[in-house]
């Protein structure tokens, strides 16, 4: 595809609909032409002369090329799916759904459309720390993991009266599927698919029906383990990721956010030495600007303009990581018993 400007609506225009236009419309390529979100009663022109509606199925009837998807989990796969039968590129924000059916149904549309770009925004992939950790992991400097260690926590199940994201039929799952998930990807970016899989999940402080906190044990094929803490009582924000080399370690600090609530983002490099103590020498990388939204947007709108293959946040990659947040769900007798978690 070349020449033209891509048209763009995006359904759900909230916090992440409105950021993730900031980016878009940077792109020489990408145009937001239309959005729809509940709050607009009636269909209507923004200020900047973008249109604007109260339903998805109001924002397809406009002439779109590109649709982004940035809803509740109980309409992503329904909307991505509609997007993809209008003939449409779709992106749409995670998780991909309720539960790993939402996902097949997706492929299955996907594969009658070959020839449209579908991508799912597992954004962490992109931050500075992750990808400088990644390359270092990959180049075998710092020796094969030994294991991972890995704590996201947020103080609340947004809000704390509920809403949607406090129940099951509607949101799927509580912080793991929600925030946890992004941990969860990335122990699968490190170490790959986990075989074997321990946990407890509770929902023993907000008492909704979803969970508040979830603790996992894993360990994949080469005998590498991850440990894992998603949690809403973590009552200040926080974000670490550890991974412990044979020569070294990495430890990932703070994740830049639009809220600023997860402190400064750093990558600490360390390298072992014969100390018994510790190590002597360690490098503290600090990442002041966050360009991951713009990196995520702009590999899209590549595999979509000059046909280049996604990076990350395929469907497959997106049926993974569905799968192991599940596989943790149903780790746990009396959690998948309480709620029938298949």
């Amino acid at each position: 595809m070349t020449g033209d400007t891509l048209r763009v609506g995006i359904a759900g225009y909230g916090v992440v609909g409105k950021r993730r236009r900031q980016f878009i419309d940077i792109h020489p390529r990408l145009a937001t032409v239309a959005v729809c979100d509940q709050n607009y009663a009636a269909p209507g022109t923004l200020i900047d002369g973008v249109r604007a509606y109260s339903t998805y199925r109001q924002l397809l009837e406009e002439p779109l090329d590109v649709l982004f998807v940035c809803l509740p989990n109980y309409l992503a796969a329904e909307v991505t799916i509609a997007g993809l039968e209008r003939g449409l590129h779709v992106f749409c924000e995670k998780p991909p759904g309720r539960n790993i059916e939402d996902v097949l149904a997706v492929q299955q549309t996907e594969r009658m459309h070959p020839g449209l770009v579908l991508k799912y925004g597992f954004n962490h992939r992109y931050h500075g720390s992750v990808t400088e950790a990644l390359k270092i992991v990959r180049s075998g400097e710092l020796g094969d993991i030994i294991n991972l260690r890995g704590v996201y926590g947020k103080s609340k199940i947004i809000p704390f009266s509920g809403g949607w994201r406090s129940e099951r039929r509607y949101a799927g799952g509580g912080v793991l599927l929600d925030q946890g998930i992004h941990m969860v990807d990335l122990m699968r970016l490190y170490c790959g698919d986990f075989v074997e899989i321990k946990s407890f999940v509770v929902n023993d402080y907000w008492k909704h029906d979803v969970e508040d906190n979830a603790y996992a044990l894993m360990r994949n094929k080469k005998g590498q383990v991850a440990i894992l803490h998603s949690s809403a009582t973590q009552w200040q924000h926080r974000f670490v990721l550890e991974i412990t080399l044979a020569d070294g370690y990495l430890e990932l600090r703070g994740i830049l956010s639009g809220s600023k609530s997860y402190g400064e983002e750093q990558l600490i490099v360390g390298r072992r030495d014969e100390s018994d103590v510790g190590t002597l020498r360690s490098e503290t990388i600090k990442y002041l600007d966050d360009n991951s939204w713009r990196d995520e947007i702009n590999e899209f709108a590549d595999s979509v303009i000059h046909g280049k293959p996604i990076q990350s946040g395929t469907s497959d990659d997106a049926l993974a990581t569905m799968r192991l947040v599940y596989q943790i769900y149903n780790a746990d007798p009396q959690w998948k018993a309480a709620f029938n978690i298949e």
